[in-house]
């Protein structure tokens, strides 16, 4: 009998110690605010732990529940297609509704766009933004998610992710840089041949990977998502060649080669033709890797 009330009360005494100890890192994670970060629109302080943060950026989604901030999130926008588990809604980051927005009761919103003053309304109704833009670099990625990671109360975590992703990016490069030696790609983001050179950032992906980026040559105006026509990419002939217009366009291999001439280019007499989730190719989070571990396979069978 006394042994049982020594159990009784050592579970007692355990579950007292954890629930302690879940206060105690509740509390010493509302401690690290106020925070303060600065993005392009300034110096933006967080007051306190956001509990009801909606998203309208699909980029943030991802790394937001990468973290472990998933729980925070009460809403996504219609384009945050990942992770399944994201509560998605009908609320538009392009063609925001404030007031749909405002009826989810948010402490905090990340947005990807600001378009018709979007930051400055929810601001005028004590709504909290972050405006996170499109990152040009790795770094700029990396900083986004060590951002999100600070204003939520993560910041262990998102830098633990950011550890990893740069461990696994680095060891995918140094394994297939030995097969790219004056191999060219040619990016497609829409069937009517727009492609991304290598000022963005995916172009910056297949630099990395040691690519030569066929857009680049034509990309006069400087924007970095020059149109090409079909006669500059069949004369370009790209020894690979990246369909991100899978999931909007339904384009694959098989249509590919279809295309008058383009049974004359390099990438398509080799099957060098690589299908790659359309979000996958647009966004700058911690998809990032598998975006880099698509392009390295496709990379070894071609050099089969």
């Amino acid at each position: 009998m006394l042994r049982s009330a020594i159990v009784v009360t050592g579970a007692v005494v355990a579950a007292l110690v954890l629930s302690v100890s879940s206060a105690t890192g509740s509390q010493q994670a509302d401690a690290s605010f106020p925070v303060t970060i600065v993005t392009a629109d300034g110096k933006v302080t967080i007051a306190k732990k956001p509990r009801r943060i909606v998203s309208l950026s699909p980029t943030a989604t991802e790394s937001l529940f990468a973290i472990g901030a998933g729980s925070q999130v009460i809403a996504v926008d219609d384009q945050s297609d990942y992770p399944k588990s994201a509560p998605r809604t009908s609320l538009s980051g392009f063609t925001p509704n404030v007031e749909a927005i405002a009826a989810y009761r948010p402490d905090l919103v990340i947005i990807a766009f600001d378009p018709k003053g979007l930051s400055s309304a929810l601001k005028r109704l004590d709504i909290e933004v972050i405006h996170h833009d499109g990152a040009r670099t790795f770094k700029g990625a990396y900083q986004q998610i060590r951002q999100l990671g600070l204003v939520t109360g993560h910041e262990a975590d998102a830098m633990r992710l950011i550890d990893r992703m740069k461990t696994k990016i680095d060891r995918i490069v140094r394994t297939a840089r030995s097969r790219t030696a004056n191999l060219s790609v040619y990016h497609e983001l829409t069937p009517d041949f727009y492609s991304a050179t290598s000022k963005t950032f995916v172009g910056q992906v297949y630099a990395a990977l040691g690519l030569r980026n066929v857009a680049d040559d034509a990309d006069a105006a400087g924007t970095g998502y020059p149109q090409l026509s079909a006669e500059y990419i069949v004369s370009a002939s790209p020894d690979v060649i990246v369909l991100a217009d899978t999931v909007c366009c339904g384009q694959k291999p098989s249509t590919v080669a279809q295309r008058p001439g383009w049974d004359r280019i390099s990438a398509v007499r080799t099957g060098s033709i690589v299908r790659v989730d359309d979000s996958i190719a647009s966004r700058w989070g911690p998809r990032l890797v598998n975006f880099f571990r698509a392009m390295a396979s496709a990379l070894a069978r071609l050099r089969q």
